[in-house]
């Protein structure tokens, strides 16, 4: 119904516009409890999906990636779907407006969106406070960025993430320190190993349990990933999001939409985020917990991200064009395929496509 009727029309309206107003009927939904009667539609579990990672139980391994619910205000309505885990952000130290709009624009035959946000969110303060002690159906995890401000600079900008993370760190289940942003001025400074290992020395000093993870860029030369998966070793990261979006437009059909900036998303990062993954699961023989995200439209998509070496997949392009049944079809999917190939449950499957 939603690919028939619903999408044809909302792909005639300006992209964020229709994100503001689902977003919108999605928090009006979850207040109602309206979402919940309508969970036997999108929600599917099997036993063959259920994994614990890093201490955290997973129902299944589809989450939704940052970038949909930057303030989270989806956390009651995203269980009803089916996710089985979510990330918000990502947060900023202060808040930012983002870039000027339009700051989103939809390649519609090649299931992409250009996005150009620019870190847009209301700052850390205001959204740790109104998550703190609420209770969460599914885990959450926060992806911690820095302020959209190229004044902020050297230590400065350590201090940035840090703030973010202090106010983070006691709420989520997992913190993701999202280096590699392609849609500020210094959103990849970070993937500059210098000034990461400064970034990460002051966060390994305070004592956490939560989960860290470090996001890449798919785009990320292969010395500069291989530097920072040493760091990662170093100072005891416990994975990757492989990955973020792509700033490289070779062989991307823009669709007439080249003159509008940013990075882009969906399938034409698949390919990069696949290779991304399978080689940091290679390099280091499955030390690190990969989450793949990248081109996840169904579940053949996501098994190809798990045999490369993801433990747990996000989806947020996938989500916009297949609508809300996508998370039903993958994990059914999975199930078929972990079936077809005789493992008993996902993890069996994780790294088997080396």
């Amino acid at each position: 119904m939603y690919k028939k009727f619903i999408k044809p029309i909302l792909f005639k309206f300006n992209p964020e516009f229709v994100h503001d107003t689902i977003n919108l009927t999605a928090r009006f939904a979850s207040v109602t409890r309206t979402s919940r009667i309508l969970r036997p539609l999108f929600v599917y579990k099997n036993e063959k999906l259920e994994n614990q990672i890093l201490n955290i139980n997973f129902k299944n391994p589809i989450g939704l990636a940052a970038g949909f619910d930057k303030n989270a205000q989806l956390t009651n309505f995203m269980p009803d779907l089916g996710f089985g885990f979510m990330e918000v952000g990502s947060i900023t130290s202060n808040p930012c407006e983002g870039n000027p709009k339009p700051r989103l624009h939809r390649l519609v035959k090649g299931k992409g969106i250009i996005v150009n946000y620019g870190l847009t969110n209301n700052g850390a303060e205001n959204i740790t406070k109104k998550l703190k002690n609420k209770k969460f159906r599914i885990p959450i995890g926060i992806s911690i960025a820095k302020t959209n401000d190229s004044s902020i600079k050297g230590d400065a900008s350590i201090q940035d993430y840090f703030k973010s993370f202090q106010l983070a760190k006691d709420i989520a289940d997992y913190i993701t320190i999202n280096i590699s942003c392609p849609n500020v001025g210094d959103g990849r400074s970070f993937e500059d190993p210098e000034l990461l290992e400064k970034l990460l020395k002051k966060i390994k000093t305070k004592q956490t349990n939560k989960p860290i993870f470090l996001k890449l860029s798919p785009d990320i030369k292969k010395d500069n990933l291989n530097k920072i998966i040493q760091l990662a070793e170093n100072y005891n990261i416990d994975g990757f999001i492989a990955s973020n979006l792509t700033k490289d437009r070779t062989n991307i059909d823009l669709e007439g939409k080249g003159k509008f900036k940013g990075g882009i998303s969906g399938k034409p990062t698949q390919d990069k985020s696949n290779q991304l993954i399978k080689y940091i699961y290679k390099k280091t023989n499955g030390k690190f917990i990969i989450i793949g995200c990248g081109g996840v439209f169904n579940g053949k998509d996501a098994y190809e991200k798990i045999k490369a070496g993801a433990s747990l997949i996000q989806i947020v392009t996938g989500l916009i064009f297949e609508g809300p049944s996508i998370l039903k079809k993958i994990n059914k999917e999975l199930v078929e395929l972990l079936e077809k190939d005789n493992y008993k449950n996902i993890q069996d499957a994780v790294g088997k496509g080396n």
